[in-house]
């Protein structure tokens, strides 16, 4: 309790903006110009094996859209360079967890790349498809997963901080199911693995 005749004296300070980037990460960011492709981490290496299976944090736009830009276009022409050519790519394929995709709109006029800053999967089609997959970071493979859905509800915010929800269809849904399973450590392997683990315990009880 207060003795009587002292006040209490409260002081306010101005809420920190949150940094995006670690230290690391933005060493690596800025080790190139905006145009340049970053390295690749490949399931292949032990190291760059535990980044890729490291959930990403979310992205707070706040106060960093400049570096936030900077390093989506990095990750832009990493996904569109002649030695990579990939239809989408998330951050975490190029060592930085933060959740921002790219992904190839083929449901879209001239299939443009677009960019996703945290993105979920608000709701998926019981409706499944069969694609054949590759990816960047699981070099010279692919496979064909049958499930995968067909349609996703799609929640993310844009470079320019707006918040959407959208539906998607087709191709186009498998990918940002591909890439946002990359925000959570998840590879399109693991998918295929659970897929052949159900079909063997079908062939054993129907041959029981």
């Amino acid at each position: 309790m207060l003795a009587a005749g002292m006040f209490l004296t409260a002081c306010y300070t101005l809420p920190q903006e949150k940094e995006v980037f670690t230290e690391a990460e933005r060493k690596q960011i800025f080790s190139g110009d905006s145009t340049e492709a970053m390295r690749v981490f490949l399931i292949t290496n032990p190291s760059d094996s535990v980044v890729l299976r490291t959930s990403s944090d979310s992205i707070d736009l706040a106060g960093n859209e400049d570096e936030v830009r900077f390093f989506a276009q990095r990750l832009y022409h990493t996904v569109t360079d002649s030695m990579s050519l990939g239809v989408g790519i998330a951050a975490p394929q190029v060592g930085i967890l933060q959740r921002l995709i790219w992904v190839q709109r083929f449901d879209k006029e001239q299939l443009p790349f677009e960019c996703y800053i945290n993105p979920e999967i608000r709701q998926f089609s019981t409706k499944k498809q069969d694609c054949r997959e590759g990816c960047l970071s699981i070099p010279n493979r692919t496979d064909t997963l049958s499930s995968r859905s067909y349609a996703i509800l799609l929640e993310y915010e844009t470079l320019e901080g707006k918040h959407q929800l959208e539906m998607v269809e087709g191709f186009t849904a498998v990918i940002f199911q591909h890439e946002i399973d990359h925000l959570n450590g998840i590879l399109y392997t693991d998918h295929l693995e659970e897929e052949q683990r159900n079909a063997r315990q079908r062939e054993s009880q129907s041959g029981q």
